[in-house]
């Protein structure tokens, strides 16, 4: 009864604290960026393109055009997923709603530029920390990443790469450089705030229950996991995993592994860099092959 009262408060403070990270993040496109006309990436830099082009508000575009980038990360991510994605992305909107009809906060670019950026990275830095989302392009990044050989990171780099030339090539050339600024900006500091934002994390799971959990890692997040031999000082033998995924995977990956085993010890580290092949929940034919040459 304890453990599930403490997993209820758990779930409330998170969603505080996506609240909060929502509300910080609104204002600064709101009350800083927007009224610059300084962009963001991914479905927010579009959204403020057509809200400029056309007579809808930004909130509005953000809650459509995320839609579809929900699903894709409700079948990619699970159910944990989906309902914080909905409900961040619901708030989110509403939020920007709301906060659209505040006065700027300066008109100053370059101030608008650095101190934009920071608190919309502190935003949406909380935001993914307590496993919520409000920008759906990294899920569908995720899915692009298991069928290509690029990381998700470049995705998501590339996608933006191309709103922020339509944005020069709509708004000027100073606009979009101002814009690309604050992407570097707000992504460093989510970088600061969210766990890292390195596409690339590498989890190291102890437990006395791998098999159970390798399995649950591969059939909810479509990736493989390695089991190494371990012997504990005091806790004697036990099994290793080796998992390498995304940062969107991590909270969910926190669930499957504690509703598993309690006893469970998990460390989490960036990944710089990845050689060689990653195999991936699609790839059956490289796993037939490989289970074959381990019979043999």
């Amino acid at each position: 009864m304890s453990k599930i009262k403490t997993n209820y408060g758990k779930e409330i403070l998170s969603y505080i604290l996506i609240t909060i990270g929502i509300l910080i993040a609104s204002y600064a496109l709101e009350g800083i960026l927007i009224p610059n006309t300084i962009l963001d990436g991914g479905v927010t830099g579009i959204s403020i393109i057509l809200s400029k082009i056309t007579p809808l508000s930004v909130s509005n575009f953000i809650l459509v055009l995320n839609i579809p980038f929900i699903f894709i990360g409700y079948k990619n991510l699970g159910k944990g997923f989906l309902i914080k994605a909905i409900y961040s992305m619901v708030v989110y909107s509403i939020s920007l709603h709301l906060m659209s009809t505040l006065s700027p906060l300066t008109d100053q670019i370059l101030l608008a530029t650095v101190y934009g950026g920071f608190m919309l990275g502190l935003g949406c830095g909380i935001v993914i920390k307590m496993g919520g989302c409000l920008d759906g392009t990294e899920s569908a990044a995720i899915v692009i990443s298991k069928k290509m050989p690029v990381s998700v990171g470049q995705i998501i780099l590339c996608f933006n790469l191309i709103i922020f030339g339509v944005a020069g090539i709509i708004f000027g050339i100073d606009r979009a450089l101002y814009s690309l600024l604050t992407y570097f900006i707000t992504y460093k500091v989510i970088d600061l705030v969210a766990e890292g934002l390195e596409q690339a994390k590498a989890a190291l799971i102890i437990t006395d229950k791998a098999d159970n959990i390798s399995k649950e890692i591969y059939n909810r997040l479509g990736r493989t996991t390695t089991t190494i031999k371990g012997d504990g000082l005091v806790s004697g033998k036990k099994e290793v995993l080796y998992c390498v995924l995304t940062r969107m995977e991590i909270s969910e990956l926190r669930k499957i592994v504690e509703d598993i085993d309690e006893g469970v010890f998990i460390t989490i580290t960036d990944v710089s860099e990845i050689i060689g092949n990653h195999i991936k929940k699609r790839e059956k034919t490289t796993l037939k092959k490989l289970k074959r040459k381990t019979k043999e």
